[in-house]
């Protein structure tokens, strides 16, 4: 059994050359074994891949799963996204297979724990990943999955 993960950037260039990519990506990796993904809820790059993973279960492998390991409660981590996110958010969170919140409520590191915990999760990360932004929190997720001997598709 294989398992993905996903880490990357809020802002996403070329768009539509990257989903694609994305969803050609996936289709590989579910051709190739891979049941489970995991993913941390977050706008950009989380959620893109997140619904990624719904339409293709719903439309071409309906044996596969997503999950979603939260930094904290849904609440606190939408609280000052703008509603159409948080409608976005919502849905995905009713489509998810599971969900695991890793705080009772948002503190200082609940972010960098969310992205051990991926790292630690899944097999092979599925990254949108600015090489020239080795200060996020997409990069230190990277390093994290490197140390682990993840392997890293990096989507950019």
């Amino acid at each position: 059994m294989k398992t993905v993960f996903f880490t990357g950037h809020r802002e996403i260039k070329n768009y539509r050359e990257t989903i694609q990519k994305l969803m050609t990506t996936l289709k590989k990796l579910i051709l190739d074994g891979a049941t489970d993904f995991y993913a941390g809820g977050a706008i950009g790059w989380d959620m893109i891949c997140e619904e990624a993973v719904i339409a293709l279960r719903e439309n071409l492998a309906p044996h596969i799963k997503l999950h979603l390991v939260l930094p904290c409660p849904p609440e606190e981590q939408t609280a000052r996204w703008a509603s159409f996110d948080r409608e976005v958010y919502r849905k995905i969170l009713d489509a998810a297979d599971s969900v695991e919140v890793l705080s009772e409520h948002y503190t200082k590191d609940c972010m960098k724990k969310r992205n051990a915990r991926l790292a630690e999760l899944g097999g092979i990360c599925v990254c949108y990943f600015d090489e020239n932004r080795r200060r996020s929190g997409t990069a230190q997720t990277v390093r994290m999955a490197e140390r682990l001997g993840r392997d890293i598709l990096n989507m950019k």
